[in-house]
């Protein structure tokens, strides 16, 4: 997968010949640190969050991955890494979480790849109020939810399963971006969910003899506290 600023760049500089015809070579900065390790930079503004961001060019296994934070919003006592690469405006975060638990449905705007490092198990994508899509995914995958549709992610597997997602670029339009604004209206809490959704997770875990590990309360309690899953390291 080759994960680009193509096309937005195409639309302001409305010339093909100017991105593969141009003789132009800008010195690199980062040669020498291609493949460098990545660092943790601890920025104070992300108040009540993964207060981490990780700035590098290389990273090597993200399947692997095990300096992660911890990533309660989205419940199922997940864990996850904020990336930047640097010099760049790109930028994306990977999550991971345990088997036989899903994550809360939530939306936000176009344009993020949602690729799968390690797991199995699926997705349900929606437009509000319309049909309900499901998408099966493992080692592999890839899938792009459109303009605010709600989605969903759902580990049927057994082991952690994880999910990276590419960010579009946030300052052409600020509002179309990954991260949930208004939680009210775009992340639908477990209590306030279908119940389908969570009879169907827990009839996909039977047919592989295995059942649900969502706890009772998570489903009465809005605020409810995870516990966090599996042992991970903390970023520094």
């Amino acid at each position: 997968m080759h994960y680009n600023r193509l096309p937005p760049g195409m639309s302001v500089v409305n010339s093909p010949e100017f991105f593969f015809n141009n003789p132009y070579e800008e010195p690199s900065s980062v040669e020498g640190d291609l493949y460098g390790e990545a660092k943790a930079v601890r920025f104070s503004n992300y108040a009540g969050r993964d207060p981490f961001v990780w700035f590098g060019n290389f990273f090597p296994d993200l399947a692997a991955w095990d300096r992660l934070a911890l990533h309660q919003d989205r419940g199922a006592g997940g864990h996850h890494i904020n990336i930047r690469f640097p010099n760049t405006e790109m930028r994306g975060h990977m999550s991971v979480f345990e088997p036989k638990l899903y994550k809360k449905a939530h939306r936000h705007g176009p344009g993020t790849a949602i690729v799968i490092p390690a797991g199995e198990g699926y997705s349900i994508l929606w437009p509000e109020g319309q049909e309900k899509i499901i998408v099966p995914w493992h080692e592999g995958s890839m899938f792009v939810p459109p303009n605010r549709w709600f989605h969903q992610h759902f580990n049927l597997g057994t082991n952690a399963a994880r999910y990276l997602a590419l960010n579009p670029i946030m300052q052409v339009r600020p509002e179309f971006s990954e991260t949930v604004e208004d939680r009210a209206r775009d992340q639908i809490e477990y209590p306030d969910e279908e119940p389908w959704i969570r009879k169907m997770f827990e009839d996909e875990l039977g047919k592989r003899g295995t059942s649900s590990v969502m706890p009772e309360e998570a489903y009465r309690d809005r605020d409810y506290k995870w516990s966090p899953q599996g042992v991970y390291s903390a970023p520094v």
